[in-house]
């Protein structure tokens, strides 16, 4: 049985400034992709891309997160769920029109769903922050982005954990 290539695209988070108290959402993007399933025809993954920690490691900062989604046949059926840890390098490049935040690469993954076999081919996400007027998150996200170029990894990865402890409480 041939699996074909799972294309994924991240939809970029938005955030509207909130009264203190109330919830500011989550910095989980989501997953869309599709494969060839077993009768040939074009299946789908829908998910999720969740970061739950940044670490400062000896080659720079790491977003830890899950990986999430379900695979529908092309009659509709679910056929079977993917949730995989993953641990990604953030791209440390800014630009004055925009941050590159999140440079997700996830190696192939290979899965047996009793007698279904699914192959997720090379992953590659991209999240950019936008910073302007009216854009709250994607200012503080660039400004994080700017600690990154002065090597201040230990305090870049502090204050990403604080901003994922903001938007992610409820």
């Amino acid at each position: 049985m041939a699996i074909g290539a799972l294309f994924l695209a991240g939809a970029p988070a938005t955030a509207q400034h909130k009264a203190a108290g109330e919830d500011l959402g989550t910095l989980a993007s989501e997953v869309v992709g599709s494969f060839t399933d077993s009768t040939g025809g074009t299946g789908t993954l829908t998910g999720a891309f969740n970061p739950t920690e940044f670490k400062n490691t000896p080659d720079g900062i790491v977003a830890l997160g899950t990986l999430t989604g379900d695979m529908t046949d092309s009659t509709g059926t679910k056929v079977g769920s993917v949730s995989e840890p993953v641990t990604l390098p953030l791209d440390t490049a800014t630009s004055s029109k925009s941050c590159q935040i999140l440079d997700l690469v996830i190696r192939p993954i290979d899965l047996n769903l009793l007698g279904l076999k699914v192959h997720l081919s090379k992953v590659h996400l991209n999240i950019t922050a936008k910073p302007g007027q009216g854009n709250l998150l994607g200012n503080l996200l660039c400004a994080v982005a700017g600690l990154l170029d002065s090597h201040r990894n230990a305090e870049a990865a502090t204050t990403l954990n604080t901003v994922l402890g903001l938007v992610g409480r409820s």
